[in-house]
């Protein structure tokens, strides 16, 4: 990679907030807004105008064949959202691609949604709020119940999963969780044996996984049987992850009383197309078009914390919080000292090769910084001139040439 033309040029897609396009402007960047998502054809050839910095969200996809289109001026990618399952992370990972997300930054929000829902669906508020709109006045207790006291099983136990059990906690309620890994449980939380369990005890279950091989199908009939019967099921993590046409068939039968549900397999692209699901018309069920993030504290912390990701890995090579990247937080660089940021394959010798190329063009090295992760090594260098002397581009061409590089790029201090 040669050295890069300045200003970095930033694309953010499907309507970034704000907050993001405030600090990479700051920082000094030229940033490109895009309102919607783009597909796999169109996102390749805008990044192969020559994008350095990319954001998107959850509805643009970020494949292999997009990112060769990039080519070497990508340098990292912002995903805007808790998941990073829109893009290829091994292929962005084999190219020296560094992709950050923001893994906390709208927990409470779903976590209130989830809660909010809770009451919703045990209150009967649904049917009860559309029979008011029609004229139709349903002063009744019947199928209405208080939060207190019932058993919410949480599948998931993670940022989202253990927020939520300290608010449902706090409203009265019994919390069981069920992890693929152990946790450490807030307040009086108990784990379940099992998924079995979990499903058979609780009064409400809600799921809180991410989208693999492993949660596909998840819930589908047999887990929907072995639901209390009366029970309610709530979805706000992936599409993937329920049977909906076994959903609605456990609702029409009476089995389960109720469900919320914001993520679906197949999501429109954009506000303008139409939405269909197997759950529609069916009384006491809530559907939202994935908005659980979506508040405005939400988007606006989401925003910042991956701005300034992308900034600082720009700016300094700072590579912590990558969700697919060895980890690397270096030091301020030395005024007058010069970064190089090296991504290479894990293998012997490399940063002996990396070391003898600076020492030939007589530059000191001064600070050093390197971390693996599997196939992939980085280090990040700084590195001080003679007195007086230039780091010209021979430098970073002599750096491309070691053995084992995958990409490699010079930060002037």
């Amino acid at each position: 990679m040669a050295d890069l033309n300045y200003p970095l040029q930033a694309l953010l897609l499907e309507g970034v907030n704000d907050s993001a396009v405030a600090l990479l402007e700051g920082a000094g960047f030229a940033v490109q807004r895009v309102p919607g998502a783009m597909d796999a054809a169109a996102l390749a050839k805008a990044l192969a105008g020559g994008v350095n910095l990319l954001g998107i969200r959850s509805r643009s996809q970020l494949d292999a064949a997009a990112l060769a289109a990039a080519g070497a001026g990508l340098i990292s990618v912002g995903c805007f959202s808790v998941g990073t399952d829109q893009v290829d992370l091994d292929a962005a990972r084999g190219r020296g691609i560094p992709v950050f997300n923001a893994p906390f930054s709208n927990t409470r929000s779903v976590a209130e949604l989830v809660m909010g829902e809770i009451v919703m669906l045990m209150r009967q508020v649904l049917p009860r709020s559309a029979a008011a709109h029609a004229g139709l006045w349903m002063k009744s207790a019947v199928g209405a119940h208080e939060v207190r006291g019932k058993t919410l099983g949480i599948v998931g136990y993670g940022n989202i999963g253990t927020q939520l059990s300290t608010i449902a906690e706090a409203m009265g309620m019994r919390v069981l969780y069920h992890d693929r890994t152990d946790k450490l449980r807030h307040g009086n939380t108990m784990p379940a044996a099992n998924l079995q369990e979990l499903l058979a005890a609780s009064d409400v279950v809600t799921l809180h996984v991410p989208d693999t091989v492993e949660t596909a199908g998840m819930i589908g009939a047999a887990a929907l049987a072995a639901m209390k019967p009366g029970a309610f099921l709530i979805n706000n993590s992936r599409g993937s992850v329920v049977d909906l046409p076994a959903l609605a068939d456990a609702i029409r039968s009476g089995h389960l009383a109720g469900a919320a549900v914001d993520v679906f397999p197949k999501e429109p692209a954009s506000n303008k197309e139409m939405f269909q699901t197997p759950l529609q018309g069916l009384e006491n069920v809530i559907l939202t078009p994935h908005v659980g993030g979506s508040t405005e504290e939400a988007q606006e912390r989401i925003g910042a914390e991956v701005a300034r990701k992308l900034i600082d890995h720009a700016l300094s090579a700072a590579t912590a919080g990558a969700v697919n990247f060895p980890q690397v937080q270096p030091s301020p660089a030395r005024p007058g000292a010069v970064r190089f940021a090296h991504v290479h394959r894990n293998v012997p010798g490399v940063l002996g090769g990396v070391n003898a190329a600076l020492s030939a063009a007589g530059l000191n090295v001064v600070a050093q910084h390197l971390q693996t992760d599997g196939d992939t090594g980085y280090v990040v260098v700084d590195a001080e001139p003679p007195a007086g002397g230039l780091v010209g581009d021979a430098v970073l061409t002599a750096l491309l040439a070691v053995p084992g590089t995958v990409r490699a790029r010079m930060i002037r201090g």
